[in-house]
């Protein structure tokens, strides 16, 4: 039988975007793994046979130590998205100015560094707003993907609350951080955002487990086999075989920390999973790869964002925008005046 459709993208978040979120120190030096990241991710997705999303960060592309890594993603034939400009964890809480500026910088900085100019998106931390989702529209873009309907957004939150070392005025930003409990009732499978002009808008959610909303992202595996492998991969093979028996198409979820291990990058001990050497996690990433191409036709966001145009699908209201984010106070790239962007 012919398999049915899923969908593998990865967010390509920077040593320094991990460290920003965080509150930690030296971010704005902007340190960097992804040419390490990529000599792993690229060799373990060739011996695949998978063609992927990746969504950049523009700064990252913006800076010419990161060319050679971007360059080599795109010659490699993965769809490029864009991930932001500045990482922004909290886009519920920027005006429209700030927004169009962080989605056109983005843009900008990705298309000089890989020639390719994006067309689809994903929001840091699962970070989105109506006034995102209008921008987007209205600059060409062909989906979102952003939305992850889990209840566990909270709880992901305090964690990382408990882990940080944020001033109460970046908590109070990061409010929305990985989404509110309104998320698990948000559809499980490809819908239209209904915008305030009439036309609808592609959004490709991050699929959770159907019926109970659990994720199953990589990462999330990967904290899962800390305490037993074998019950990740059951529990990934769960998640899998219930999407194949509800027709919910899989949009599995990647990160460059499922290829990294602890001796790679001391500095993210507080993140889940980061107790394994970098051996262990490639090759337990590859194995959940694995277990995704045997019982689905892995492609691109992009290339499934097509499939979709003259599909009817369900159609969702945009959630009403934040009051009084209508300024003008636009992002400006420079470390002293951007401390907590």
């Amino acid at each position: 039988m012919e398999r049915p459709v899923a969908t593998l993208s990865l967010d390509l978040d920077n040593l320094w975007s991990y460290l920003k979120t965080h509150g930690d120190p030296g971010w704005d030096s902007f340190p960097s793994f992804l040419d390490r990241a990529t000599d792993r991710i690229l060799p373990v997705l060739s011996g695949l046979n998978l063609r992927i999303t990746f969504f950049l960060v523009g700064k990252d592309a913006a800076l010419e130590k990161n060319e050679s890594a971007l360059r080599a993603i795109a010659n490699a034939g993965h769809e490029i998205a864009s991930h932001s400009h500045w990482h922004v964890p909290h886009f519920q809480s920027l005006s429209r100015a700030e927004t169009v500026q962080e989605v056109e910088q983005a843009e900008n900085a990705i298309r000089q560094a890989t020639g390719v100019h994006p067309k689809g998106w994903r929001g840091p931390s699962f970070s989105f707003s109506a006034t995102l989702m209008e921008t987007l529209a209205a600059r060409g873009y062909d989906y979102d993907a952003t939305i992850f309907p889990t209840f566990l957004g909270p709880l992901a939150r305090l964690y990382f609350f408990a882990t940080s070392r944020l001033s109460r005025q970046e908590r109070s930003e990061r409010s929305d951080l990985f989404g509110g409990l309104e998320n698990g009732f948000r559809p499980n499978r490809p819908f239209r955002w209904s915008l305030e002009d009439g036309s609808r808008f592609l959004e490709i959610p991050v699929t959770t487990v159907p019926g109970v909303r659990t994720p199953f992202h990589a990462s999330y595996l990967h904290y899962l086999a800390t305490f037993s492998e074998t019950a990740a991969k059951a529990y990934l093979a769960t998640a899998l075989g219930l999407c194949r028996s509800v027709g919910v198409p899989p949009s599995f979820l990647l990160h460059p920390t499922d290829f990294l291990g602890k001796e790679d990058v001391p500095q993210l001990k507080f993140f889940p999973g980061m107790d394994a050497s970098g051996v262990v996690k490639e090759k337990r990433t590859t194995g959940f790869l694995s277990q995704l191409c045997q019982s689905f036709q892995v492609v691109p966001l992009g290339e499934m964002a097509k499939s979709m145009e003259e599909r009817a699908l369900r159609s969702i209201a945009l959630p009403a925008a934040s009051p009084g984010l209508t300024g003008s106070s636009p992002l400006i790239e420079s470390k002293a005046s951007n401390p907590s962007i």
